[in-house]
């Protein structure tokens, strides 16, 4: 009942009315908001703050940049619904206020194809080397489950591509990256596609900012090649999953392509299955069977794997399992 009454006595304010809406359609950062609303930025901060502290908003920071959504769990997060439900299509108020936010996605949205038209040109030339990517989405859709997936996780979410992918198959879908500009690419094309049971946050494939067992399915796409330490990546995945959840790793077979490694940053030249088997067991996972489609030069692996019931990581020896961590595959940098 208390978190009840602190949630409307919050929301019942025009202003605060307002944010709740426009949260409702997009994560936007406190500038943002002041500009939607015409007012100063130290009383939407004060509205903001209120909002948070009554469940109604969540706030995730990333470096110097704050970004405020409607709650995505509790009681707070049901009110928000219920309450902008209430509020009619045709209101005056919203209205401007939603073209306002169709300007700051106009903006958002030429800022991210500035950064893709500086930086396409080395995504299309991998591209052109492996398989088409429509065939590895039609094969992803085929392996997870039409229903049935609550929480998706997308590590190294980049444009956030697999997060439209499988919005419609989940209940809420969260897309970790490390960098920003590739975060503001992936809120623009969430946006256009209207996905808004998707979010990203900034966030370490290595220390990832969620709780152990919080997630029915992790995807790693085209992510793992950039890894110094690849197991680590495989072995935090497992550990925000829940026991019988599954996780996806989409990534190169082992080729020679020099070039990737000098020109775009890769860290390994492919991956063979049994390293990845084993990253796997070794993080509690049972491994299935490799999905290859085959391009030129480079194929295109799908490794799958589901973490155990109450099964943390596999029996093995602390020496032998620092020893593979630590250990450098041939020609890779530390």
């Amino acid at each position: 009942m208390d978190e009840l009454l602190t949630g409307l006595r919050a929301a019942a304010e025009p202003s605060r009315l307002r944010l709740l809406a426009l949260c409702a359609h997009a994560e936007l950062t406190v500038s943002e908001l002041t500009q939607i609303l015409g007012q100063s930025q130290p009383r939407v901060s004060r509205h903001l703050k209120l909002l948070c502290e009554a469940g109604l908003l969540d706030r995730c920071r990333e470096g110097t940049w704050v970004f405020y959504r409607l709650a995505q769990r509790g009681t707070g997060a049901e009110l928000t619904r219920v309450l902008i439900d209430q509020i009619p299509e045709d209101d005056g108020t919203l209205t401007r206020d939603l073209a306002r936010l169709s300007d700051v996605r106009q903006a958002r949205a030429e800022a991210a194809a500035a950064y893709f038209r500086a930086n396409a040109a080395r995504w299309d030339k991998i591209r052109s080397l492996h398989v088409d990517d429509r065939e590895v989405e039609r094969k992803l859709l085929d392996l997870l489950p039409r229903q049935g997936i609550g929480d998706l996780l997308d590590i190294g979410t980049g444009t956030g591509r697999m997060l439209e992918l499988f919005a419609e198959r989940v209940s809420h879908a969260v897309g970790i990256d490390l960098s920003r500009e590739m975060l503001a690419v992936a809120r623009t094309n969430l946006d256009r596609a209207d996905r808004r049971n998707c979010l990203v946050r900034q966030g370490d494939m290595y220390q990832l900012p969620m709780p152990d067992q919080s997630f029915d399915a992790a995807i790693v796409h085209q992510v793992l090649h950039y890894a110094e330490e690849p197991g680590e990546v495989i072995e935090e995945a497992a550990r925000v999953l829940r026991p019988g959840a599954r996780l996806v790793v989409i990534d190169f077979a082992p080729h020679e392509l020099e070039n990737l490694r000098s020109e775009h940053a890769h860290r390994r030249l492919g991956f063979n299955d049994a390293e990845i088997a084993n990253w796997c067991r070794a993080a509690g996972l049972d491994p299935a069977p490799v999905i290859a489609l085959k391009g030129e030069p480079l194929t295109v692996n799908i490794w799958q794997a589901t973490r155990r019931d109450g099964v943390a990581a596999e029996a093995v020896p602390a020496v032998e399992r620092a020893g593979r961590l630590a250990t450098p595959p041939a020609g890779t940098r530390r």
